[in-house]
């Protein structure tokens, strides 16, 4: 499981995370909406190895709290 509150860009309610995937271990990136506070819970395919993966996070006041990719 990764866990990672950092980002790498901001523009407007979306930033681009990076992190390594948790089957192939291959650093990919993807974007995220934080317009909306909470916790998101959603499913993408890695863009090295094409397995599913969670992707859990949480936002505040368009702050990224915390974010976990695990495997499915």
């Amino acid at each position: 499981m990764t866990e990672t509150p950092e980002f790498e860009s901001f523009e407007g309610s979306e930033i681009e995370k990076s992190f390594k995937c948790p089957y192939c271990n291959e650093k990919i990136s993807m974007l995220l909406d934080i317009s909306e506070p909470g916790r998101q819970i959603y499913f993408e395919d890695c863009e090295v190895c094409c397995r599913p993966i969670q992707i859990t996070y949480s936002s505040d006041q368009g702050r990224l709290v915390d974010f976990f990719a695990q495997k499915m």
